[in-house]
C-alpha cells in the first residue's frame, strides 16, 4: 500500500500503554484475572448488556457459540456469503452444512423473505451477519428466529458500537452477539473477541466451555490442589482472554465515544462529497440503524474504475471482501442475484478515525 495514501484500516492503540504492559509482563500473573473483568466490565457499560464475555480470538467466540447452543455435523446454519471469511469458516470446523441466503443488493445485509425460504428442520441457527459495520434488518431477522424457534446469531464482526433504534451492537435481544477485537476493529485487543447472550442458562454453559468445560466455582480443594469430585461434562476451549490483551482493550474504552464520533463525522462528509462522482451513490441504510462507519460504503458504477479513481485521489478504496459461496469449502457454490449485483458495486472508502474527510 502506498504510505503517502489514507489507509482504509489502521490499528488504535492507546498512547498512555507501556507502564501497564511492563507491570503485567513482569507480574507473574499473565492469564485471565483482573484486567480481564475490568474489561469485560467496560464493554458491558459501553453495550447495556448483561452476560458477557471476553475471549482469546473471534474464531473462539464464534466456535464456543456454536458449542453451546450444541450444534452437530450435519445440522444447517443459515448464513450470509458477503461477509469475512473469518465469520463462516468456523461452521466447516465444526462440519455444519451453510446455506447461503441471499442479500438486499442496496444495504448488503440479509433478505428477510429468501432467508426464511431457506428455512428447514435441520435449521439449527441463523447467522446474521452485519456487513463492514451496517446493520441489517434486526427485528425481522430476530422475529423470524421467534416464529420457527431457531437461534438468531449476530455476528458483529466489524460492528462494535454500531447502533439499532439507539441500542448499540449486543443489545437488540438477539440470542448471541458475537464481536472481533482483531487489530483492525475498535477496540482492538491484538487478538480478540466477545459473545453476549441473552439467556443467562446459555451464558453460564459458554463460560465453562470458555474454560475446557471447567467450573472454577469448586476446581480447586481447600489446599488449592484440584479437585478430583469437579467433573467436566462438557466439550471446551482455552479461550480466556490474556491479562495483556485485555489490559490494551481496557484502556482502548476510554477514548471509544470519541474515535466512533469521528468516523461518523467522516461518513457525514463522505455523503455530501460523493455526490460530486458521477455514478456512485452511498450504501443504503437499513431503517433506524447507526452504522460505526468502520468504513463508508458506496455502490458504484464501475467498480475498478471507481477503485482506480480514488486511489489515484489517494484514499485506499476497496471491495474489502469476497463472497463466500465461491470457495470450495463449503460445498455450495449456488447463484444468488442479489450477492452477485452488491458484489460488483461495493466500493469501501476510508471513514476512520486517523483522518478528517475534506468537503
Amino acid at each position: 500500500m502506498d504510505g503517502k495514501m489514507i489507509p482504509i484500516f489502521k490499528p488504535y492503540m492507546p498512547e498512555n500503554i507501556q507502564n501497564g504492559i511492563n507491570e503485567i509482563l513482569y507480574s507473574g500473573s499473565l492469564s485471565y484475572g483482573k484486567y480481564g473483568k475490568l474489561f469485560e466490565e467496560r464493554l458491558t457499560s459501553f453495550i447495556g448488556c448483561d452476560n458477557l464475555l471476553t475471549v482469546s480470538s473471534y474464531n473462539q467466540a464464534i466456535l464456543i457459540a456454536l458449542s453451546t447452543l450444541g450444534l452437530l455435523p450435519g445440522d444447517e446454519v443459515i448464513a450470509s456469503p458477503v461477509s469475512c471469511l473469518a465469520s463462516n469458516q468456523p461452521f466447516v470446523t465444526r462440519g455444519l452444512k451453510v446455506v447461503w441466503a441471499d442479500i438486499n443488493p442496496q444495504t448488503g445485509s440479509l433478505c428477510v423473505d429468501d432467508v426464511k425460504s431457506k428455512i428447514s428442520v435441520n435449521t439449527k441457527a441463523i447467522f446474521h451477519n452485519h456487513f463492514c459495520g451496517f446493520l441489517g434488518d434486526v427485528n425481522s431477522i430476530n422475529d423470524l428466529g421467534k416464529e420457527f424457534g431457531i437461534p438468531v446469531i449476530d455476528d458483529c464482526v466489524e460492528a462494535f458500537g454500531s447502533e439499532y433504534n439507539n441500542l448499540k451492537s449486543g443489545n437488540f435481544g438477539t440470542d448471541i452477539s458475537i464481536f472481533s477485537f482483531h487489530t483492525v476493529r475498535l477496540p482492538n485487543t491484538i487478538d480478540g473477541g466477545a459473545l453476549v447472550f441473552k439467556n443467562v442458562d446459555l451464558f453460564e454453559k459458554a463460560k465453562k466451555i470458555r474454560d475446557h468445560g471447567i467450573d472454577r466455582s469448586n476446581f480447586r480443594d481447600d489446599l488449592n490442589e484440584i479437585n478430583p469430585k469437579c467433573d467436566v461434562t462438557s466439550e471446551g476451549y482455552g479461550a480466556l482472554m490474556s491479562e495483556f490483551n485485555s489490559y490494551i482493550g481496557f484502556l482502548q474504552m476510554e477514548q471509544l465515544d470519541k474515535l466512533i464520533k469521528i468516523q461518523r463525522k467522516n461518513a457525514l462528509a463522505w455523503s455530501k462529497k460523493i455526490k460530486k462522482y458521477d455514478g456512485n451513490k452511498p450504501l443504503i441504510l437499513s431503517e433506524n440503524t447507526n452504522p460505526n462507519f468502520w468504513v463508508y460504503g458506496i455502490l458504484a458504477k464501475n467498480k475498478i474504475k471507481t477503485i482506480k479513481e480514488f486511489r489515484k485521489l489517494g484514499y485506499y478504496a476497496t471491495g474489502v471482501h469476497v463472497n463466500n459461496n465461491i470457495y470450495s469449502v463449503f460445498k455450495n457454490k449456488i447463484n444468488l442475484k442479489g450477492v452477485d449485483d452488491f458484489m460488483s458495486k461495493f466500493v469501501a472508502l476510508p471513514s476512520g478515525w486517523w483522518f478528517n474527510v475534506n468537503i
